[in-house]
């Protein structure tokens, strides 16, 4: 049965490395990446035998972060792809994990952007920098892809969850 657990612990970091990476290349978030994490949930939260007050808390933090990063969308803070990523990864990460999460998110994304705005103000390395995305991302105007701080935030937050520390416990 612990093979079965850590296949069910697996999907969040592979579908939040997915996510960094295709947001990386392609500045989208495909839909099937969050619903793939909402969907994989359940069957983890039961199997670690979380109790349900706790799986109903893990939805209200998702179902308080999608309201909010339905806020910051509308106001183009923040990509709709972002926005269901972080609800998405508050459902795995619950009450206890979502605060280092958001943290870790806030503080990778930041740095990031002054990576991308440094290497953005450099004359001509847009021209040298290889494969188109890479290009893309190095445009002046471009957009960040916010998506690889949020898969950052999730992995170093994943280890503070109810579900992993259930795990463990187990």
């Amino acid at each position: 049965m612990d093979f079965a657990l850590i296949i069910l612990l697996s999907v969040l970091p592979i579908l939040v490395i997915a996510a960094g990476l295709n947001d990386l290349t392609t500045m989208t978030i495909p839909n099937w990446i969050s619903l793939g994490l909402m969907i994989g949930f359940v069957p983890a939260a039961f199997a670690l035998g979380l109790p349900l007050s706790t799986i109903a808390v893990h939805f209200g933090v998702a179902l308080g972060a999608l309201f909010i990063g339905a806020g910051m969308f509308a106001l183009r803070w923040l990509g709709g792809g972002d926005a269901k990523l972080i609800a998405a990864v508050c459902l795995w990460l619950g009450l206890s994990g979502s605060a280092t999460f958001l943290l870790v998110t806030a503080v990778v994304g930041g740095l990031f952007s002054l990576g991308l705005i440094m290497a953005r103000s450099t004359p001509g390395l847009a021209m040298l920098a290889g494969p188109s995305w890479m290009s893309r991302l190095l445009e002046p105007a471009g957009d960040i892809p916010y998506g690889v701080a949020i898969s950052a935030g999730a992995l170093m937050a994943f280890p503070t969850s109810a579900l992993v520390q259930a795990f463990i416990a187990g």
